[in-house]
């Protein structure tokens, strides 16, 4: 599992003094870097050799989560496939989880615009990041 520490801004939250709800899917994927370096270690977002793009998102809001203290994002690898994989995220604020969720992100070669297989030195990478039964 790899955690990323937040430290919310004023300018993030709301009418309501809580941490907008469009807030919480960028900190998740903030918290996806770590495995976005597994395929782009630079992080250089090349057409040649970035190969991820996001096909699926969930979140559900179990709690609101506000500005007052620091926020933890939790991810982890939940499935492997032949062209896809499955993250699931946490967002937990003073010892309580305020949002989970999941992506579903494919394999893709930006250059023929189409899947392709997981490398397998890459799936050997995540499978090393995959995680048993979570609260999601």
């Amino acid at each position: 599992m790899f955690s990323v520490i937040i430290t919310p801004r004023v300018g993030e939250t709301d009418a309501l003094g809580h941490i907008n709800n469009c807030v919480i899917p960028i900190w998740f994927e903030h918290g996806r870097t770590p495995l976005f370096r597994l395929f782009d270690p630079g992080l250089d977002f090349d057409r040649k050799t970035w190969h991820i793009i996001m096909v699926h998102a969930e979140y559900d809001y179990v709690a609101q989560v506000f500005c007052r203290s620091d926020v933890e994002i939790k991810t982890w690898v939940s499935h492997i496939g032949e062209k896809s994989f499955s993250l699931k995220h946490e967002a937990w604020q003073d010892g309580q989880l305020r949002v989970k969720g999941g992506v579903v992100l494919v394999y893709y070669n930006f250059i023929t615009q189409k899947s392709e297989p997981i490398p397998a030195d890459i799936k050997k990478q995540l499978e090393r990041h995959l995680e048993g039964v979570h609260a999601f």
